[in-house]
C-alpha cells in the first residue's frame, strides 16, 4: 500500500502521529501540497493548535478544499483532537468559519470547567462501528483541550465522554473518523484505534 498521507498545516503533533503508524507498520508521509491528497490511499488531519491560525493555512494553501474533495470522494480520513474540530461548520474559537464537512459547531466548555480538559478520559462507544474492534466500553484516552465538537446531527457521534457534560468524543461516517482525544498518547489501546482505521477502513489499489 502507498504510505498514509499525514496533513502538514504547519503546526500538529506530526512526528508521534507518523510514528504510532509505523510501529503498526503502515507507512506515513507528511504533505503540505493539495495534490498529494487526491492521490491518498488515507489521510490522517494531526490535531494540536488553534482554529483560526489552523484554518487560515489551509484556506491560504488550497488544503481546504483537498480536504473537502477527498472526503467527497471516499478518501479514509482520520482526525485527531483539532483535525476533528475543524470538520465542523464553526468554531467558537476566535468565531472561526471551518471546512464544513460535519453539520455543527466547536463549543468551549463551560467556564466553570478548569480547562483544558487534560488527561486520561473514558470513551464510551454508540453503537457498533469497526475503529472500536477489540476496544473495550469506557477504554480510557488521553485528552487535551479546551473547545470540543458539537455535531447538530446525532448520528455523526459513534463515541462519547463525560467532563461537566457529556461530548463527542468520536465522530464517524463511511469513510471518516474523528476523535477528540489523541489516539498516539494513548497507549496501545490508541494505537489499536489507528491499526483498526488502516485494516478496516483503507484497501490496497488494485495494481
Amino acid at each position: 500500500m502507498e504510505p498514509i498521507v499525514i496533513i502538514d498545516y504547519g503546526a500538529g503533533n506530526l512526528r508521534s502521529v507518523q510514528k504510532a503508524f509505523e510501529r503498526l507498520g503502515h507507512r506515513a508521509v507528511f504533505a503540505s501540497d493539495p495534490a498529494a491528497l487526491a492521490d491518498a490511499p488515507a489521510i490522517v488531519f494531526p490535531g494540536q493548535g488553534a482554529s483560526p491560525p489552523a484554518m487560515a493555512a489551509l484556506e491560504r494553501d488550497g488544503m481546504g478544499d483537498a480536504v473537502r474533495a477527498a472526503i467527497a470522494a471516499g478518501t479514509p480520513f482520520f482526525g485527531v483532537c483539532l483535525g476533528l474540530q475543524v470538520l465542523l461548520e464553526r468554531s467558537e474559537e476566535g468565531d472561526t468559519a471551518c471546512l464544513g464537512v460535519i453539520p455543527g459547531t466547536v463549543k468551549r466548555f463551560d467556564g466553570r470547567l478548569k480547562v483544558p480538559h487534560m488527561g486520561w478520559n473514558a470513551v464510551e462507544p454508540r453503537g457498533e462501528h469497526p475503529v472500536f474492534d477489540g476496544v473495550p466500553p469506557g477504554s480510557y484516552f488521553y485528552f487535551v483541550h479546551s473547545y470540543y465538537a458539537a455535531p447538530s446531527d446525532e448520528a455523526w457521534v459513534a463515541g462519547t465522554t463525560t467532563y461537566g457534560t457529556e461530548f463527542a468524543s468520536v465522530v464517524a461516517r463511511g469513510n471518516l473518523v474523528a476523535t477528540q482525544f489523541h489516539p498516539e498518547k494513548s497507549g496501545e489501546v490508541g494505537l489499536r484505534l489507528y491499526d483498526n482505521f488502516v485494516k478496516h477502513l483503507v484497501r490496497p489499489r488494485a495494481t
